[in-house]
């Protein structure tokens, strides 16, 4: 079986900042099920839940798959299940105030700082209904993580879930997201990437969301140095799961779930991004800083290293033991070069320990035939030499 070659991206001039949301309750107020598909299969919200969740329970079930199979079962001989059926019923999903420009909002004001924000979803929701809302039909999302349906390629009817996403598994898409691995089948998400190479640290990723599903990306993102917040619907101003994950240092903030401009999320995502776009520059010095001693190190012989780690050893010395150990093994190397006699003679006179022992017979020798390899002696060779000849 060939394998097949996957599109990736890979980093850019631009620092990228990924801006990850959920779905139900983050960007919507409701459970995209509940605005219009469970009405039409005549259920009432909270029974078609309560059932579904049931069916879970009795068949050691995923709670995901176990919606989708009802969802399917109860679609029966009442509506067409399909792709564009989903879409439509999305297309009717409800959104928190300032969600329809807050996407394209964001990306311009992140260009203002010289970043590049992209956004992406990640979703226990439905994949089909996510496309067919009017953010999603804009293009505004990088990628959509969410479950979906594979469908009869006769009829176009819905027959068995092609992805469930779950609060556990919703991590793994954070990782794509890192590495620019985008498709779900790519295995490249495996691979070792050296630092320089992520196109998204987690340092630059936000991640939004409501509830306990969120938690494992949330703690994720928190731990590698990224941002987690958490959302609440201002209508019923219920903080009891945002003031819970601040408890358990889940998230760092927490806001009302409205994305209008000047709010306190619009904010909040605005100062982070400043705060990204400075620390990235930071960020590009010490890996800019790593690439000059990487390169050295490729320069310089096994044996130029080596004396210098000797070198380094014997600075750091702060015993008999150490100090000596150190002059034997640097006893064994030859060709000093003038720049490394003259750390050598500064480090006799600065560290006490070794200026301390310099009439020892190990270091006095040592010391001697550098000395007498030296035609002009510096401040520090001539106080080295000034100590050997007092035990002579």
């Amino acid at each position: 079986m060939s394998k097949k070659e996957f599109e990736r991206k890979t980093k850019e001039d631009k620092p990228v900042i990924a801006i990850c949301y959920d779905f139900d309750k983050t960007l919507s107020p409701d459970d995209m099920q509940a605005q219009g598909y469970i009405q039409s299969v005549g259920f009432d919200v909270e029974d078609f839940w309560t059932e579904s969740n049931e069916l879970a329970e009795e068949n050691d079930m995923d709670q995901n798959l176990a919606y989708m199979y009802k969802m399917v079962r109860e679609a029966e001989g009442k509506l067409i299940f399909n792709r564009e059926k989903l879409a439509e019923y999305g297309s009717k999903v409800g959104l928190f105030p300032g969600v329809e420009n807050w996407f394209e909002r964001i990306q311009k004001f992140g260009n203002t700082m010289g970043v590049k924000v992209e956004h992406y979803i990640i979703s226990s929701g439905l994949k089909e209904m996510i496309e067919g809302t009017s953010v999603a039909r804009s293009g505004c999302f990088e990628k959509i993580y969410a479950s979906c349906f594979y469908y009869d390629p006769k009829t176009g009817l819905a027959k068995w879930p092609a992805q469930v996403v779950n609060y556990t598994n919703k991590t793994q898409f954070l990782f794509r997201i890192e590495k620019g691995v985008l498709e779900v089948n790519d295995s490249g998400v495996n691979d070792y990437f050296s630092p320089e190479e992520i196109r998204v640290p987690f340092r630059n990723m936000i991640y939004i969301g409501d509830s306990d599903t969120d938690i494992p990306c949330m703690k994720l993102v928190n731990t590698y140095g990224g941002y987690s917040i958490g959302v609440y619907n201002s209508d019923t101003n219920d903080k009891a799961k945002v003031y819970k994950m601040i408890r358990e240092n889940r998230i760092k903030y927490f806001v009302q779930a409205d994305y209008s401009e000047g709010t306190e999320l619009d904010i909040l995502v605005k100062q982070i991004i400043k705060r990204t776009a400075e620390n990235e520059v930071l960020e590009s010095n010490h890996y800019r800083c790593r690439q000059e001693i990487d390169q050295y190190d490729r320069v310089n012989s096994d044996e130029a290293q080596k004396r210098t780690d000797l070198i380094m050893a014997l600075e750091g010395s702060v015993s008999f033991v150490s100090t000596h150990l150190a002059i034997k093994a640097l006893n064994k190397c030859n060709d000093w070069t003038d720049a490394e006699k003259e750390i050598l003679f500064r480090i006799a006179v600065s560290n006490t320990q070794v200026f301390y022992v310099l009439k020892d017979y190990d270091v006095k020798m040592f010391y001697s035939g550098l000395l007498s390899n030296c035609e002009n002696l510096s401040d520090n060779a001539q106080k080295v030499r000034d100590e050997i000849e007092k035990s002579t």
